[in-house]
């Protein structure tokens, strides 16, 4: 494990401790007015003991009119600061990095909690099993983009202020950047889309942005999709073209992911030949990666052996090794693994055992928020919970916090 325990020096002279990063999580645990709530807080107190080298947070929003769930974390002013400061100070003394996921949903906004739904394009989303859950979207305006590359900004710099240690643009999994990147979801004929330079052009004016207002030496990292996993979208050679971009533009850190709602390839992968592929998503990606990059590389999805996560730092795949789920079950991982031998984590996939609501999909999800929100209330993760428990709570749980207005 010594390369793993090994620290990491990122471009802008930031030290991770370790290798290991908790990978951004949606935990969907602000206020009713979309503040950190104080259970929040209290996960990330926790996880900070593990002594991880890095931890992300899930989907903070830059814009109240555009909430992802019904109770993410907003922040476009400082009406929050003394609580964002609460949630910054959480690794003070530990040696941990804490970086906030800025985010803005597009289309993959829930129609319900949302006015109105904006995307590049007036393309819906295409999901089986949630008919009217999302909205068809409104195509943003020139003026609309605009804004939206200055609330990156804006809420980094206010992340910044409140004592977080670097920030982390989503650009995967669907969500508005990835949304500008594929060409199934961007269908304009400005100079916002149609070939890849102009798809690209809003990641990279959301970089430039957050760099102005945060300055040369502040990470900056961001989850690119190595591919959207679909017929006629972004595909994995345009995803390197933008590693590329990305790389000269001076970003800090590289996670890789994949996938969106409409094909979740985060949540599982075709096996291939060797035993890391078999375990680990997007492998044979960032092997490629490496080579269109210089710039620090973090693989998250399927990392479960120890071995393997070791395996793949000593052979140069990847610099920083990304999990989720784990940290929902093992909050104290990284001390787990250097201190107490811990060779593999285990992380189930629960069911209700009601063919029509399995076949849906979504439960693990469900099922690996609860976990969450025991260790903010204090509990402690529950690796024995039932499917079944898991989708009574959480449909309780979400008509609460739906019935409220944005």
């Amino acid at each position: 494990m010594e390369i793993l325990k090994s620290p990491f020096t990122l471009p802008n002279g930031t030290i991770l401790s370790n290798r290991i990063a908790k990978s951004a999580l949606s935990e969907n645990m602000g206020t009713k007015k979309h503040a950190p709530s104080k259970e929040l807080i209290q996960v990330y107190k926790e996880w900070a003991q593990g002594s991880p080298g890095l931890l992300m947070t899930g989907n903070v929003m830059i814009d109240y009119k555009a909430i992802g769930e019904a109770r993410n974390v907003v922040v476009e002013d400082d009406r929050d600061m003394t609580l964002l400061k609460e949630w910054a100070d959480t690794v003070k003394g530990t040696g941990v990095e804490l970086w906030p996921q800025i985010n803005h949903p597009g289309r993959q906004a829930i129609g319900k909690i949302n006015k109105e739904v904006v995307a590049p394009s007036a393309v819906a989303l295409q999901m089986k099993g949630v008919k009217g859950l999302f909205s068809t979207p409104r195509a943003l305006t020139e003026d609309e983009i605009l804004d939206i590359i200055e609330r990156y900004g804006n809420t980094a710099k206010i992340l910044k202020e409140a004592g977080f240690t670097g920030v982390q643009i989503h650009g995967a999994h669907g969500y508005l950047v990835s949304q500008f990147l594929s060409p199934i979801s961007n269908v304009r004929t400005d100079h916002w889309g149609g070939s890849l330079e102009n798809r690209a052009r809003f990641v990279i004016e959301v970089y430039r942005n957050i760099r102005k207002k945060v300055g040369p030496k502040y990470p900056i990292g961001i989850k690119i999709n190595s591919a959207d996993f679909q017929r006629g979208g972004f595909t994995e050679e345009e995803s390197l073209e933008v590693l590329q971009i990305l790389d000269k533009e001076g970003i800090d850190l590289l996670e890789i992911s994949g996938g969106s709602y409409e094909n979740p390839a985060m949540m599982g992968h075709n096996k291939k030949q060797s035993t890391i592929d078999r375990e680990v998503y997007f492998m044979d990606y960032i092997k490629k990666a490496r080579k269109h990059t210089s710039k620090p590389l973090m693989l998250t999805g399927g990392f479960r052996t120890v071995s393997l996560m070791e395996e793949a730092l000593s052979e140069n795949y990847l610099d920083i090794i990304g999990l989720g789920r784990p940290f929902c079950l093992y909050p104290h991982i990284a001390n787990d693994i250097f201190q107490n031998g811990l060779k593999r984590v285990k992380t189930p996939t629960p069911l209700t055992g009601i063919k029509a609501i399995d076949a849906i999909g979504g439960l693990d999800v469900i099922w690996y928020a609860l976990q969450i929100r025991r260790i903010g209330e204090g509990k402690g993760p529950d690796p024995h919970l039932s499917g079944m428990t898991a989708f009574r709570k959480n449909l309780w749980v979400t008509m609460k916090k739906s019935f409220f207005k944005n």
